[in-house]
């Protein structure tokens, strides 16, 4: 029998517990989870220069050892379209945040008999609602 593969990605720069629900609901579409990680440089392009807080070798390090991640694969470019080409998963997932229609990748896999989903985020946890946490306590 042939494992379903499903797919997110994001930056995970302070892993939280809204990163740690929403990737055990991830792993619950299928069988195996796989991560996309902007490397350190498309952070940069995407957060800014003061970001990330933690280096991808890091972010990887914490991800796969969380129980329902089984493999995450460090990416530069902006947009993981190239790595959802290669991987071809079955399921490709983004926080309820994103509308199916705007999921990089969600055409292609739709295309190709797979499902697109758009889950809900169950925490209120932001890394950048930490980050600004954080720069007050210094205020």
């Amino acid at each position: 029998m042939q494992k379903k593969v499903v797919f997110t990605n994001g930056c995970f720069d302070i892993i939280h517990r809204g990163h740690v629900e929403y990737l055990e609901d991830a792993k619950e579409l299928g069988d195996i989870l796989i991560i996309g990680l902007n490397s350190d440089e498309s952070v940069r392009g995407l957060k800014g220069d003061d970001r990330p807080i933690n280096n991808e070798e890091d972010r990887r390090k914490v991800l796969m050892a969380l129980k329902s991640v089984d493999d995450v694969i460090i990416f530069n470019e902006l947009d993981p379209l190239r790595l959802v080409k290669e991987i071809k998963p079955d399921v490709i997932i983004k926080g309820g945040d994103w509308k199916i229609e705007n999921i990089i990748g969600a055409n292609f896999v739709i295309e190709n008999g797979g499902e697109v989903y758009s889950i809900e985020i169950k925490s209120d946890c932001s890394t950048s609602k930490i980050i600004e946490k954080i720069r007050n306590l210094n205020e």
